[in-house]
């Protein structure tokens, strides 16, 4: 007799998984919603119900249980997750090889995640080079929060970062450059360029709320003995340069580049800090979802290698001139334009301007900077002091 033995069971639930619901669950895994997953994939949040119910069916577990901050995934969902992300992306760039994505027609939003700092020095220059190849192409800076820039990157809420902070999470990152700090002080202060570590201890301080590499100076703090805590903080570094110039005796300590574009424009001084401090490093992050995968590679492409090579330009943050009262300048009489002499000039409103021409005079406040297209009428409201 032969007896013949017939496998009944169901094929494995992997084998009947297909593509559409890997996807969701992908979607779902990255996003922890529903609805946000949905609107991901263009389909409505009963779809996506509907699928995740024939997974669950599939893989005999919950995947994902719904909690107050969204829908937490299982130890098996978190199994599963790396290899159907995977999966996913490689078949994609593996499609997009094929139909290809065009930086030239393409009308996508690419979101960067840029401190105050970041969007000032590198922005105008990324902006450049994204415009050039992609005409079409909208960008949206979203403010770095560290708070939050993890969860942002997780759920694809923004496409790449570019920050100090040494992230939690599996994104990819590439290193862009090493910042290091410096002492700041009005010209006019006394120990800016050879500060002692006892003059920075004692000397006022303020520091920058938003300062992305605010962890790594206060690590540097914690080190000197008996240092007071900072009298004033602020949110923007562009508070910075007025606030000193009319302080001299306030001090700060901010990243070398501002420094350096600050002195061109304020009268400003930069010293080495009396203390070890480590560099920051900067850091481009990646955001850690699969879709449009050719789209991000390419984005992250033009951003990396914009900022690598362009450097940052922080002498935005300035006057439009320098403080001293003594410039060369013009006047102008009707039509006719005297010969150039030096002038000390003194205004009603201002403190010091430059006339070059027959235009309104540009002119500064009495800390030096300048208020945004702010003129004075020359005849009206500039007096001729002295000429010499």
């Amino acid at each position: 007799m032969i007896i013949a033995y017939r496998d009944i069971r169901p094929a494995t639930a992997e084998a009947r998984v297909d593509l559409n619901l890997i996807k969701v669950f992908v979607a779902i895994y990255e996003t922890r919603s529903l609805t946000v997953a949905g609107e991901r994939l263009f389909v409505t949040q009963s779809a996506v119900s509907q699928s995740l119910a024939r997974l669950r069916e599939q893989l005999d577990d919950v995947l994902f249980e719904r909690t107050g901050r969204g829908m937490r995934p299982t130890p098996l969902a978190d199994a599963l997750f790396p290899s159907f992300r995977e999966a996913l992306m490689a078949i994609e760039r593996t499609l997009e090889t094929v139909h290809g994505f065009d930086p030239a027609t393409s009308e996508r939003t690419f979101r960067l995640a840029l401190s105050e700092l970041g969007e000032i020095g590198w922005m105008p220059a990324i902006f450049t080079a994204l415009h050039d190849e992609a005409p079409h192409a909208r960008v949206e800076v979203i403010h770095l929060d560290s708070g939050s820039v993890v969860d942002l990157l997780s759920r694809g809420n923004v496409d790449l970062a570019i920050t100090p902070l040494d992230l939690a999470g599996d994104f990819a990152r590439t290193p862009i450059k090493r910042e290091k700090y410096v002492a700041v002080q009005a010209a006019s202060g006394s120990a800016a360029q050879r500060m002692t570590l006892e003059q920075y201890r004692t000397a006022p301080r303020v520091t920058v709320a938003s300062d992305s590499g605010a962890h790594l100076l206060e690590a540097a703090h914690r080190q000197i003995d008996d240092l007071p805590d900072a009298i004033m903080s602020v949110q923007h570094f562009a508070t910075l340069p007025p606030l000193l110039v009319r302080n001299p005796d306030l001090i700060a300590a901010i990243p070398e580049t501002i420094a350096a574009g600050w002195a061109s424009s304020w009268p400003i001084t930069a010293g080495p800090l009396p203390f070890e401090m480590e560099p920051i490093a900067l850091d481009i992050y990646r955001r850690a979802t699969t879709q449009h995968a050719g789209a991000l590679d390419w984005f992250s492409d033009v951003v990396s290698r914009t900022v690598a090579t362009s450097g940052a330009d922080f002498e935005m943050i300035r006057g439009e001139g320098r403080h001293p009262a003594t410039r060369q300048c013009s006047i102008v009489v009707g039509k006719h334009l005297r010969r150039p002499v030096p002038l000390q000039l003194q205004a009603r409103r201002c403190h010091w301007g430059v006339q070059v021409d027959q235009r309104p005079l540009w002119v500064a406040n009495q800390d030096g900077s300048v208020p945004p297209r702010h003129r004075c009428r020359l005849l009206d409201d500039i007096e001729l002091v002295t000429e010499h």
